[in-house]
Parts: C-alpha cells; sequence; structure tokens
C-alpha cells in the first residue's frame, strides 16, 4: 500500500555543483531502500554513488561546499563530509553532530560557516573547527502532549509557516547576514482532541484557528552574523499576512514578498540591512489589490543582475511573468498571456535569459520554456509529454528535470537547451515488477459546460482489455480541483490504476471551478461557492460519460479526501441520484471549522456570514445513496466532529450510510500502510458491493 514494491525510491534534492559539470541528487536503485548521495556529469546519463554501499542509513539533507571540493551532509543524525570525488567520509565533530534535530542545512557563500535549524532556533557551526552555536533564542514549546498532525507545532520558532512555504533562512551574498523567518503562534486558539491509544485517554491540545480568529505572526529577521543581534522587520498586519518568500539580491538587498491570508493584497518590500545598530527601513516595491482572489499561486525572485525583480503573478486573466524595477509603478509582462506560468521564474545571467514552468501548449501538462529577458523568443524546452520539475545549472547550458507521466514515476532527466536536444534519461528507479503492470495511460476529453460557455477538460482511464459492446461502471475520483494531470500520482494513482485494471472500472477526474490552466474567471469562480458550481461541472462530467455507449448510466461512484471529501459528501447530499456511492475521506463537512488558510476561499464569518451557513448538516435529509465517510481521530485539519455530528443527524434521521475510522490517523488517512490498507480496501469494497465491478451486457 506504500507503493514502494512499485515505483522504488525517487531522485530527490536536485542540486547543481556551482561549476555546472555535475548534478548531485539523493536517489537509491530499485531494491535499496531509503536514499543516499549520487552524481552524474552534465554529459553523462550514468550515476555514481558517492558513499560506500555499506553506509545504509538514509542521507536526510546535503549541500555542496562554495569551493565545489567537498559535500556536507546529515546521515543518521550526524553530519559528515565527503570529497566529490568520493572517498571515506570525515565526520564532522562538535557538540551539536549526533544530537538530532537537524533540518534546513545552509552553508554561506564564503563556505565558512554552516547554519541549520535546531529546536526552532538558529544555529552555526564553523566547518573548521565544528563548534556549533546556538545563535538565536526565540523557540518556544509545543502545548500539545501527541506530535501528531499539521498545528502540532513550536508556539514560536525559526522556521516555516503552518501553511506556506519559502525558506525559514537564507544567507546574504556576503555572509555577513541571515535572514530568518520568525512565526509566533501563542495568539492562536487552542484546540483539543481525545487521544485513545495511551493507557487513558489524552486531551490532545494544538493550536489550530478557523477562519476569522487570530492567525500566528509571521515576521522576517535579520541576524548580524558578527555580532549575533537579530533585529526584526515590522511590517503591518503581520498576523494576518504570510511570507510568500524573500530572498537576497546579488547587491546584498532583501526582498520580502507577502500576500494577506484572505489573498487579496500583495505587497513586495525591499531591506537594506545597514549597520547592525541603525534601525531597519522597509520601502515598498509594489502593491496591488483585487477582492476576487482565491488561493494564490504567485511567487518572486530577483533578476539576474540584482536590479528588478521577477514576479509570479494573476494581474492578467493567465499567471505571467512580470518584471519590477525600483521607481516604476505598473509591472511588465514577460511571458505569454496564452498560458499560465507555475512557480518562480528562472532568470540566467550568462545567457541573458529566464527560464520557466507553463501550462503551455495544454494544461494538462507542464513543460519547461525559456525566453529572453525582455519576454520575447520563447520556446519550449522539454519534448516528453509529462509534468517536469526543472532545477537549471548556474550556466543555463543544461537543466536536470525531475519528470513524470500517467504511467512513469518521478525520475532524474538531463536535458541540454540547445534546440532540438531531448532529454536523457539518468535514473531507473522501478524494480522488474513495475514493467509487468499493464499501467493505463489517460485519454484527454474536452466538453462544453451545461452552465456556461466554459470548456471543461477531463482525464479518462479505460480498463486495459474493454469490450465496447459492454457497459462499465464509472468512478469519479480523488476528486479535486487541478486534477486533470499527465503525471504520476502516487498512492492514490496506483488505486485509479487497479481500479481500472483489476476491477474493471472506468476512473475518470475532471478539472473543476477553482483550477489553473483556464483563465482567472474560471479559476476565481471557486470563491464562496464550494459544492455549488463545482459541483455543476461534475454535473456535466457525468452527463458527459452517459452519452458514451460503453458506460453504464446507473453504476457511477465518486469519491476524493479533504476537498474532494467535501465534493463527495455534497455531491450525495445536494444532488442525490447524480452517483449512487460515495466514499468522502476527511471530508470538510462544516465552514465554522475550516482552516486558518481557508480565508483564502470562504473569507470570515464577520464579513461573509451567508458563506457560513452552507454546512452540510441542513442537507442529511436528502441522503438516499450508499456513503462511506472516512476519517483518522488525529485529524487537526478537518476534525472528525465535524463528521461525527453530521454521523449524528444521519443516524437521527434513520438513514443508512458507514463510517470507517483510523484512531491515531490524520489528514493524510493513508500514510500509514497499515491504516491505507484498511481503508483502502473499505473504498474498494463499498464500490463493488453498490456499483459492482467489471462489465455488464447492455
Amino acid at each position: 500500500t506504500s507503493g514502494s514494491a512499485f515505483t522504488g525510491s525517487s531522485p530527490a534534492a536536485v542540486t547543481w555543483t556551482l561549476d555546472s559539470r555535475e548534478v548531485l541528487f539523493l536517489w537509491n536503485p530499485p531494491g535499496v531502500a531509503g536514499r543516499t548521495l549520487w552524481r552524474v556529469g552534465r554529459n553523462d546519463s550514468v550515476p555514481v554513488r558517492l558513499l560506500d554501499a555499506s553506509r545504509t542509513a538514509s542521507v536526510s539533507a546535503f549541500v555542496p561546499t562554495p569551493d565545489g571540493d567537498a559535500i556536507v551532509f546529515m546521515q543518521d543524525g550526524e553530519l559528515w563530509r565527503v570529497a566529490r570525488a568520493g572517498g571515506a567520509p570525515v565526520k564532522l565533530s562538535g557538540e551539536a553532530s549526533g544530537a538530532g534535530g537537524f533540518s534546513q542545512m545552509q552553508l554561506s557563500p564564503d563556505g565558512s560557516q554552516l547554519a541549520f535549524l535546531r529546536d526552532g532556533d538558529l544555529w552555526l557551526m564553523p566547518l573548521n573547527t565544528g563548534a556549533a552555536s546556538r545563535v538565536t533564542n526565540v523557540s518556544v514549546p509545543a502545548i500539545g502532549t501527541v506530535p501528531l498532525g499539521t498545528y502540532f507545532r513550536l508556539d514560536a520558532e525559526i522556521g516555516s509557516a503552518t501553511w506556506g512555504g519559502g525558506p525559514s533562512f537564507q544567507w546574504s551574498p556576503d555572509s555577513r547576514t541571515i535572514a530568518v523567518h520568525y512565526v509566533d503562534r501563542r495568539g492562536v486558539p487552542v484546540f483539543s482532541m481525545p487521544y485513545y491509544l495511551n493507557d487513558t485517554v489524552l486531551l490532545n491540545r494544538v493550536r489550530r484557528g478557523a477562519p476569522g480568529d487570530p492567525n500566528e505572526v509571521r515576521k522576517i529577521g535579520l541576524i548580524d552574523v558578527a555580532s549575533r543581534d537579530l533585529r526584526f522587520v515590522e511590517l503591518p498586519d503581520s498576523g494576518s499576512t504570510r511570507i510568500v518568500t524573500y530572498a537576497w539580491s546579488s547587491r546584498g538587498e532583501l526582498l520580502i514578498d507577502r500576500e494577506t491570508d484572505d489573498a487579496i493584497v500583495r505587497t513586495l518590500t525591499l531591506v537594506t540591512p545597514g549597520a547592525p545598530s541603525a534601525p531597519l527601513a522597509p520601502r515598498t516595491l509594489y502593491t496591488d489589490r483585487r477582492e476576487t482572489r482565491i488561493y494564490n499561486d504567485v511567487t518572486s525572485v530577483w533578476s539576474a543582475d540584482g536590479r528588478s525583480v521577477l514576479l509570479t503573478s494573476d494581474l492578467d486573466d493567465r499567471y505571467r511573468v512580470y518584471r519590477v524595477t525600483p521607481g516604476d509603478s505598473v509591472p511588465v509582462p514577460l511571458s505569454t498571456a496564452e498560458a499560465d506560468v507555475a512557480g518562480a521564474a528562472i532568470p540566467r545571467a550568462g545567457t541573458r535569459s529566464i527560464d520557466y514552468v507553463s501550462t503551455a501548449p495544454r494544461p494538462s501538462e507542464r513543460h519547461v520554456w525559456r525566453m529572453r529577458a525582455d519576454g520575447t523568443a520563447a520556446r519550449q524546452l522539454t519534448t516528453m509529454a509529462g509534468a517536469h520539475n526543472p532545477e537549471v545549472s548556474p550556466d543555463g547550458q543544461t537543466v536536470a528535470l525531475i519528470s513524470s507521466n500517467d504511467v512513469t514515476p518521478n525520475e532524474l532527466y538531463l536535458l541540454d537547451t540547445r534546440p532540438g536536444a531531448r532529454e536523457r534519461r539518468v535514473t531507473r528507479s522501478t524494480p522488474e515488477l513495475f514493467a509487468e503492470v499493464p499501467w493505463v495511460s489517460g485519454k484527454y476529453v474536452q466538453f462544453p459546460s451545461a452552465t456556461d460557455n466554459s470548456t471543461l477538460h477531463a482525464r479518462i482511464l479505460l480498463p486495459p482489455n474493454m469490450d465496447t459492446t459492454k457497459q462499465y461502471p464509472v468512478l469519479f475520483g480523488p476528486a479535486y480541483s487541478n486534477t486533470v494531470r499527465n503525471r504520476w500520482g502516487g498512492l492514490y494513482g496506483m488505486l485509479q490504476q487497479f481500479l481500472a485494471i483489476e476491477r474493471d472500472y472506468i476512473i475518470v477526474q475532471v478539472d473543476v471551478r477553482g483550477s489553473t490552466g483556464y483563465g482567472r474567471e474560471f479559476r476565481e469562480q471557486f470563491l464562496m461557492d464550494w459544492g455549488g458550481r463545482d459541483l455543476e461541472d461534475i454535473e456535466t462530467a457525468v452527463n458527459y460519460m452517459k452519452s458514451l455507449s460503453y458506460v453504464d448510466p446507473n453504476r457511477f461512484g465518486i469519491w476524493g479526501s479533504s476537498y474532494g471529501g467535501t465534493l463527495t459528501v455534497y455531491a450525495l447530499l445536494t444532488k442525490p441520484g447524480l452517483f449512487q456511492a460515495g466514499v468522502a475521506g476527511a471530508a470538510a463537512t462544516d465552514p465554522l471549522f475550516f482552516g486558518s488558510d481557508d480565508v483564502a476561499i470562504v473569507r470570515r464569518p464577520q464579513s461573509h456570514p451567508a458563506t457560513f451557513e452552507r454546512g452540510a448538516l441542513q442537507y442529511a435529509g436528502n441522503l438516499r445513496d450508499h456513503l462511506l465517510l472516512i476519517h483518522g481521530m488525529q485529524d487537526d485539519v478537518v476534525p472528525i466532529s465535524t463528521n461525527i455530528k453530521l454521523a449524528e443527524e444521519l443516524m437521527r434521521l434513520g438513514k443508512d450510510f458507514d463510517f470507517a475510522f483510523a484512531p491515531a490517523a490524520t489528514h493524510g488517512w493513508t500514510q500509514r500502510p497499515y491504516y491505507a490498507r484498511y481503508l483502502l480496501n473499505k473504498l474498494v469494497a463499498h464500490f463493488d458491493r453498490y456499483l459492482g465491478s467489471g462489465a455488464r451486457a447492455r
């Protein structure tokens, strides 16, 4: 159920050496557990293992030294150093080595010191002595007693926000200053959940807010490395604004990209460290506001010369790359207006070009493109169908790719950027067993929406030996936004394949409102309308499938987890008869208990009370189809109490349904193999019971 028997250990942490001659990465070949250090030359396709095979423990992190001669890595809770050419590793001595708790290590640009996080604070360790020391003293212990879930976090720390990415710290280019991301959760409400696997029941507590509650405070601080002094960049609304990202320019200026939790206002700020004793004077580079935004896939990066900022933003109908130069009031669009950019632009000084990932030429894939610095002469670099995650060499001449498609898990490829070049595969992670499975490629179709002039996109998996003279049951799922993608789907993807190959179900996913790749209006119609127009899109897709002669119109099922579970519950309760069976995992059925980040789709009860009156409880009387609820009892993202209340109401009304739970599962209820095995078997059995797998004569 973990999938490792089929997929092996896919490559991860792809990193170029500064001279662009080699790629370093974590990986292991089929049949070898975990991941260790490997390297491959830019013109090669055969990877070389850096560490002796006797070192069986997984490498959890690594960083090459700036001179390119060595690699510092973490293995089994200890820090080591190994020559880039290989050989015997040398253990780094010092009081911190072997103590555990390390994460997110970075070497200073001058190569003299290693910075890392430990227990919520920043530590420094000179490489020549190995004597680590604690730099900050801001961490505050967590209030919980059971270390499970998304919201089990330190009360205060140098680290990431509960929701949101970005680095936890960043060295300045001169190695004199470290920018840190500070989070203080002590003002967030306390949420309690019982934990039953102790000798006596524990009432576990976490800091968890709902829409409208106080959120965690998120700030950027600057540490002067010489004096160890920490100064915070004081910006407004730090308790309701997330740090999208922050980065140093090559000229030593810090960019802070912020967006309000409701996604309405975005602001870019510049800070120059100055003298350690001088007050910080942040300057606004750019700000924009739009009331209709939802979850926002925005970010930013400095241009190669450090004189301007490249935004990924939604100022037009599509996510595009824009250039903002200090003093300008209007961003200049660079990438095309016909497709969406995914993630940050990748500028390269030597090539005077900008690389980026785009939905062009089709929204079901993610390809790497290159354009000139002024946005002209854009051309597609990647040639293989699928989804590509690039790491561009410092000289811009080669791209390392982690790529996958419907039937191929993530593998490492190298691609020269000259016109006409094609990808060279480096890793082969899957065992021979993988090739014996008749994996099904997706069929990508389009059809008109029944509610407006939109075109809907769907991905369909057909049983490999389908007899078109018969009729087959159809399963929609896992339902969610942004699902129509030619990429490896992990555990859920393998479940889809099993249902198609072994149980003869037709599998369907549709990109509903809120999905990226179809324009801003289509995406933002999801705002405060979950279980609304997105369900209308699913109903359109159901009717499209019913128009196919080999589809049984009376055997339709739907399933999903989290928001996909929400779609499942609302489909069965607000459109009875559309599906004959549904499985809802971790379904968010009460907007009053949505997460603190969900203000980006529902806003707040103080300002939009009608949105919070759309809980599923009021529709419970409509249930006539077969519903299975699945939930982890330690789910702090979508508390199980909300679906226990729904179950109580269904019982009160005399409705027939099923409920499966896992005692220590969190929001990711398939994370433990034995939970995944038990609950996914329940899912398959539910559909087999009420829909009947396999084809039937017409």
